[in-house]
């Protein structure tokens, strides 16, 4: 007490010697810890962003050909035959085997083609008509011919052919979806 009392500036002097590497530390340890936080932050963040991202990155239904049928069984083709195929489809984690119908018919020239059953107008299923001799959407009433070109109806187009492919005598198609309402023939799916 005998060294203090008589001189206020060594006590100042000795305060401000000690006060500038506490703050100095103290300054480096908060910057360290708020790095740290950002990196773990970071790394944490990855998984959960690849967990949103997953779904919309991935392809939904990926496109794999479906059989139909044995190519003999077509040759002697008349009017539309109406097959069920199995599609598989993969919509971000939900994997689901769904069925869907087509018909297999024969173009002007005599090459089979392979219509969707779905009316490219709001996707009705479409039957084909034994005694009109004619596909007719029960929904809106349109129609088409044989080998699926639009005849009447509020339909701006004809039904949409899928693409098929043969490998050891069966005929296989690729199912999709196409866009409706409208003229062109469009993919969505």
């Amino acid at each position: 007490m005998c060294a203090s009392s008589g001189h206020p500036e060594a006590t100042t002097q000795n305060l401000s010697t000690s006060g500038p590497s506490l703050d100095g530390r103290r300054s480096f340890l908060g910057a360290l810890l708020g790095v740290g936080s950002v990196f773990v932050g970071g790394l944490l963040s990855v998984p959960l962003i690849r967990f949103a991202l997953f779904p919309l990155l991935r392809r939904t239904t990926e496109l794999k050909s479906s059989p139909v049928g044995a190519l003999s069984e077509f040759s002697p083709l008349t009017e539309p035959a109406m097959r069920t195929i199995q599609i598989e489809q993969v919509d971000g984690w939900r994997k689901a085997i769904s069925e869907k119908a087509v018909y297999v018919t024969k173009d002007k020239e005599g090459r089979l083609r392979v219509l969707t059953s779905v009316c490219p107008h709001l996707g009705c299923t479409v039957p084909w008509n034994k005694e009109k001799n004619q596909f007719v959407c029960p929904c809106h009433g349109a129609t088409f011919t044989l080998d699926g070109s639009r005849v009447s109806g509020p339909s701006q187009r004809g039904m949409d052919t899928l693409e098929t492919s043969v490998q050891d005598g069966q005929l296989l198609v690729r199912f999709q979806y196409f866009r409706q309402l409208v003229p062109n023939k469009e993919i969505i799916g």
